[in-house]
């Protein structure tokens, strides 16, 4: 408790960085125009008639490469801790860091081909 008082300005952040988007949607919300009409209510506001169904199926191949790509990026970015504390940790670290690599490249290889 007598360590308190170090804290203010974080709680005052919190505070002000909570109340602003609060804010941001309270004021558009009551400064927005509500205009409700055929044209606000159809499918697409773009000014075309939409043609035919709104349901297209696609390729689960492109999910795959969308996901496969999430995977890649977030795991190359554990590699960025072992490359700053590469001289405290020594060549044990290096080589598992080589081997998260070439795991990295043999499942690259693997769903290149779907």
């Amino acid at each position: 408790m007598f360590l308190l008082y170090e804290y203010d300005i974080f709680g005052a952040f919190l505070i002000i960085s909570s109340l602003i988007p609060i804010l941001a949607f309270l004021i558009s919300g009551i400064f927005a125009p509500i205009r409700k009409g055929p044209e606000k209510l159809s499918s697409y506001e773009s000014g075309i008639e939409p043609m035919g169904d709104a349901w297209l199926q696609f390729r689960i191949r492109y999910y795959m490469f969308a996901l496969v790509f999430v995977v890649f990026d977030v795991e190359t970015i554990f590699l960025y801790p072992w490359a700053m504390s590469f001289d405290v940790l020594g060549v044990s670290v290096f080589i598992e860091a080589l081997i998260f690599v070439l795991i990295l490249y043999r499942r690259d290889v693997q769903y290149r081909f779907l």
